[in-house]
């Protein structure tokens, strides 16, 4: 259709049409000034995503979807069931009353309540008033970031009374403050329970270990642990020194006693033996003196004699004893020898002891070191765990409170008066279309032309009156060929 055949319908229609618009407009006009006003408060949330954890002192970690996360958690029925214990709400007689009235005109309402609420639980009314008051508060929280990839998330709570809508909306913030801290005390306090209950187990587990380890030592008379040991160590290795050196001296013992007592360093080097040798040599002298002087058969002679064959069987004798005292010292020495070998053997079983009791010590000074390694390190976690329990401090803080709003939000006035005056021209052109559609006329050459599928030739206009609603239009006749 044409842009002139538009017009023609529209002229040819005006009167129902301009009624249809007056009628549409004052009606739309009427309903947007009785619609109720509604009030929009809104409080702006600020996350800190670079402050350190106070316990910790580490960097909160950011992970992705950490916003949307918390705008789940703002519009959650946690948040919203703390809000209305916090304001009181279930317990205005006004809340009541629409809650009754609500309930008893909503069957599925009050189908969804039952199946709620245990039937003859005390509790199964203030469950139901929770249910419902909850899915009211909810249709009027609007939460959302500020803006892309901002830590800003606003809080929009909308009513018809601006002091409880600002008054919500700031409820709504410090309630999902403090549902956050609980968030994270919550998971510490369990774990800080945890921990102290395997904190006793471990203490249990490390006075267990050292009790095992002080039994043994008094036990075994054990004082120091290595310090014994290293003193019997010693000890053995003293014994293996003196077993060296008799066996040496026994060695030389027996060498020299199969060596001739003559050449015996031991025998020529002897006092007595020397003392000997020095008598017997100076009495041969004087007897070969003696000889030349007395002759052989002389008393004195003789008697020279036997002082030499008595200083000679002295000498032997003293040789014999000199050469025994080898013999003694190499059975002696034999002697000694088997007792170091059989003290040295007692040493080793005693060290072998004595390691044995130092392996078994250290196997218990090890199970002392990890049963306190393991209480350590629960305990440390322990007072972590219980410092985060008792955090009153979070991440997040208000940037802006909800104040009352002076204006309401909605109805808005021009944005609505717009819409009528839209809503009002569709009416009246819709009007003037269905009249035509109605009935259905030849208005112009097109309208002629597309009925009858065929050429327009001319157009003859006669003369009229100008109508009285139209006094623009002018008389003419005209003959118009194609």
């Amino acid at each position: 259709m044409k842009i002139q055949q538009i017009l023609a319908v529209l002229l040819a229609h005006y009167r129902a049409a301009l009624i249809a618009f007056v009628v549409a407009l004052a009606a739309g006009v009427a309903i947007v000034l009785l619609l109720p006003k509604k009030y929009l408060a809104t409080t702006t949330l600020v996350f800190d995503v670079k402050s350190p954890d106070p316990v910790a002192g580490t960097l909160l970690p950011v992970v992705p979807g950490y916003m949307a996360t918390q705008l789940d958690i703002i519009k959650s029925d946690r948040v919203t069931r703390t809000v209305i214990r916090l304001l009181k709400l279930d317990q205005s007689p006004t809340v009541k009353q629409q809650w009754e009235s609500a309930v008893s005109g909503d069957g599925d309402l009050m189908k969804r309540v039952s199946s709620l609420a245990t039937e003859g639980s005390p509790a199964a009314g203030k469950l139901s008033l929770e249910t419902w008051l909850t899915q009211l508060l909810l249709r009027g929280l609007n939460v959302g970031v500020a803006s892309g990839g901002s830590n800003i998330i606003s809080i929009s709570y909308t009513a018809s009374d601006p002091s409880f809508a600002a008054l919500i909306a700031n409820a709504y913030a410090q309630t999902y403050i403090d549902a956050n801290i609980e968030l994270r005390v919550d998971p510490a306090r369990q774990y800080a329970r945890w921990f102290g209950e395997q904190g006793k187990v471990m203490r249990e587990n490390l006075e267990k270990a050292q009790a095992a380890y002080s039994n043994f030592q008094q036990q075994n008379g054990i004082v120091a642990k290595d310090e014994q040991l290293d003193a019997e160590t010693t000890k053995l290795s003293d014994l293996y020194a003196q077993l060296s050196a008799v066996q040496g001296q026994t060695a030389e013992a027996k060498s020299k006693q199969k060596s001739g007592a003559d050449t015996l360093p031991d025998v020529m080097q002897n006092s007595i033996v020397q003392s000997l040798k020095t008598d017997i040599v100076r009495q041969e002298a004087k007897l070969q003196e003696a000889s030349g002087n007395l002759g052989i058969n002389h008393p004195q002679y003789k008697r020279m004699e036997a002082e030499i064959a008595a200083l000679k069987q002295k000498l032997a004798e003293q040789t014999r004893q000199v050469t025994k005292s080898f013999s003694t010292s190499s059975s002696v020495g034999v002697d000694r020898e088997s007792e170091l070998k059989a003290a040295i053997s007692r040493q080793k079983a005693k060290l072998l002891e004595l390691k044995g009791q130092r392996d078994r010590l250290a196997v218990l000074q090890r199970d002392v070191d990890a049963a306190q390694a393991a209480y350590d390190s629960v305990t440390k976690r322990y007072n972590q765990t219980n410092l985060e329990s008792q955090v009153t401090q979070t991440n997040v803080s208000v940037l802006n409170p909800a104040i009352e709003p002076t204006h309401p939000a909605s109805p808005n006035l021009p944005k609505g008066m717009l819409v009528v005056v839209a809503a009002a021209l569709a009416i009246g052109g819709g009007i003037a279309f269905l009249l035509e559609f109605l009935d259905r006329r030849v208005r112009s050459t097109d309208d002629l032309a597309d009925m009858l599928q065929l050429p327009v030739l001319a157009v003859i206009e006669r003369p009229y009156k100008p109508s009285r609603f139209l006094p623009f239009r002018r008389r003419r006749a005209a003959i118009a060929l194609r």
